[in-house]
C-alpha cells in the first residue's frame, strides 16, 4: 500500500513490459560489446605499432603474427587484377579504395595492396583512371585481416573491377593469385594520386557507447512506467 494505492500488476502488460525490457537490454548488450571490440582492435594495432615492422616474404604467413603489424613488401603490382571497392567517403566524397595485388619479389606469392582512394566523379559509368607504378616497388603499410562474415543484401557484389566488399577467398578465386591471407593498408607514400587516409579500428566506440546508454535508460523507462501504472487505487 502506498498512499492510497496497492501494486496490482496486470498479467498481460507485464509480459509485455518485460520483452520489451529483455529486447531493449539485450540491444543495449550488443552496443557495448561492439563498442569493447572496437577498442580491443585499437588497442592491438597500437601495441602492433610498437613492434618492428616485418617484412612480408614469399612463403604464406601466420595471420596471428601479422595481423596490426608494421609491414613492408617488395615486388611488382600486376595492375589488370586492380579491383575498387565502392561507396568509401572521404572528405563528405563519394569514392572507391583502390586494390592491386603486389608480386612478391622471389616467388609467385602476391600480397592484396589496398593502395588509399580515389573520387568517383560525377558520372558512375565512368570510372577513374588509375596510374599503377610499373617495375619493383617498395610498399609499406599496416597488415589488415579483411572479415570473411560480411552481411549482404544483394549476392551481386561485384560488377567488373567495382566490388561491394572484400572478401580474400573471393578475390583469390576471382583472380586466380596465390595470395597471403593478410591486406596491406599502404600508408608509403608513391606518385599515383591516391589519398591514403585510414580510420582507427576504434573509431565509433563512443558512438556504439552512446546507442548502448539509450537502450539502458529506456529499459529503465520502461520498468518504471510499468511499476508506476500497476499502483491503483484500493477500493
Amino acid at each position: 500500500m502506498l498512499g492510497g494505492r496497492s501494486f496490482r500488476p496486470a498479467f498481460l502488460p507485464g509480459v509485455a513490459a518485460l520483452a520489451a525490457i529483455a529486447l531493449t537490454l539485450s540491444l543495449g548488450n550488443w552496443q557495448t560489446r561492439r563498442a569493447e571490440e572496437k577498442l580491443a582492435l585499437g588497442r592491438n594495432l597500437d601495441d602492433a605499432a610498437r613492434r618492428v615492422q616485418l617484412s612480408l616474404p614469399p612463403s604464406p604467413v601466420n595471420v596471428r603474427d601479422y595481423e596490426f603489424a608494421s609491414v613492408s613488401a617488395r615486388g611488382e603490382y600486376s595492375a589488370r587484377h586492380t579491383v575498387l571497392l565502392d561507396n568509401k567517403v572521404l572528405h563528405g566524397i563519394a569514392g572507391y579504395q583502390v586494390l592491386t595485388p603486389l608480386k612478391i619479389a622471389g616467388g609467385d606469392m602476391h600480397v592484396l595492396v589496398n593502395r588509399g582512394w580515389v573520387a568517383a566523379g560525377t558520372r558512375r559509368d565512368a570510372l577513374p583512371q588509375i596510374r599503377t607504378p610499373a617495375g619493383i616497388t617498395a610498399v609499406e603499410g599496416v597488415a589488415i585481416v579483411p572479415s570473411s562474415h560480411i552481411f549482404e543484401l544483394d549476392k551481386r557484389t561485384e560488377e567488373g573491377i567495382v566490388w561491394q566488399n572484400l572478401v580474400l577467398a573471393r578475390y583469390a578465386k576471382w583472380s586466380g593469385l596465390k595470395l597471403q591471407p593478410v591486406v596491406l593498408q599502404q600508408t608509403s607514400a608513391a606518385a599515383d594520386g591516391l589519398e591514403r587516409v585510414w580510420a582507427r579500428p576504434d573509431t565509433g566506440a563512443d558512438k556504439h557507447r552512446g546507442y548502448a546508454f539509450q537502450w539502458y535508460a529506456l529499459a529503465t523507462t520502461i520498468l518504471i512506467s510499468y511499476v508506476a501504472f500497476s499502483f491503483k487505487h484500493t477500493a
